[in-house]
């Protein structure tokens, strides 16, 4: 729980700037940046990108090192690509605003599903994962489903896909659907008995109950109420970078780097037909 605690504080609080592979502080520069691209060849900016890190395993701070599998995920696109970056730990709310300005962030990797309402603000690389919300509950609880949810308390964070699919299934409004800052501090709320269930993906939840095996929590999945997303890397609107990355994010899927990477962190393998025929 104080793990917890400390990973929200730090995403509320601290930015931390890593240049490259914040589990390697990698710098992409040089003749590896330039040599496997070649229509960006010439390109010497460094783009600075922003991260929500309390996503684990996707994105979170261990130490003073961003991890997960998406900061490994930019590292590769963006080798490929032959682009300089950087990435900063500002948090969600914060991650979404600077990007939108695309002044001092040029682009977001934070787990964020492609939306119809997102396009109308930002654009974004082709799809890259396949995720699902999911419902956490402890073990032996009578919520089956996601309309099992009404009158119950429940925690999300606040303007992820999980606080609108529960918006409009309990109600906009509704003082039981308690929206956090972070999934740190929704999981927190459920841990201390404020909340009968979190809702959020699908990587989160089980990584949570993976880590946590005493707390007997168990992931309900709902196909019905919760549909497939697909996560994007976030640019303001009318960037160039989508352009500019989605080669690099085909040529590692077709060369394997995004399977290896899959399997290191979900322990196996990814359907990537799903990400090569999703809008």
């Amino acid at each position: 729980m104080k793990k917890w605690l400390a990973s929200a504080i730090i995403t509320l609080m601290a930015v931390v700037i890593v240049t490259g592979c914040g589990a390697k502080n990698n710098d992409n520069t040089g003749s590896e940046a330039s040599g496997n691209n070649s229509s960006n060849a010439g390109d010497t900016k460094t783009y600075k990108f922003a991260t929500d890190a309390s996503y684990a395993p996707m994105e979170f701070m261990d130490k003073d090192e961003l991890k997960g599998f998406d900061i490994e995920f930019l590292d590769a696109v963006m080798k490929q690509a032959g682009l300089k970056y950087e990435v900063a730990n500002t948090g969600w709310d914060a991650m979404l605003e600077s990007v939108k300005q695309g002044t001092e962030y040029q682009g977001g990797v934070s787990s964020v599903s492609i939306t119809d309402d997102r396009k109308q603000t930002y654009d974004y690389s082709m799809p890259y994962f396949e995720s699902r919300n999911v419902i956490m509950v402890k073990e032996g609880s009578e919520i089956k489903s996601a309309t099992d949810l009404k009158g119950k308390k429940v925690a999300v964070q606040t303007g992820t896909t999980a606080d609108i699919l529960m918006t409009k299934i309990m109600g906009n409004g509704n003082t039981d659907l308690k929206k956090f800052d972070s999934n740190a501090v929704a999981l927190m709320e459920l841990d201390q008995g404020g909340a009968d269930a979190v809702v959020a993906d699908i990587a989160i939840v089980k990584y949570y109950i993976q880590t946590n095996p005493n707390k007997k929590y168990v992931s309900i999945e709902d196909t019905t109420n919760f549909a497939p997303e697909y996560y994007g890397l976030l640019f303001p609107k009318g960037s160039d970078l989508a352009a500019k990355v989605d080669p690099a994010i085909k040529a590692i899927i077709d060369n394997g780097t995004y399977t290896e990477l899959y399997k290191k962190w979900f322990g196996e393998e990814p359907n990537t037909d799903h990400l090569l025929n999703a809008k």
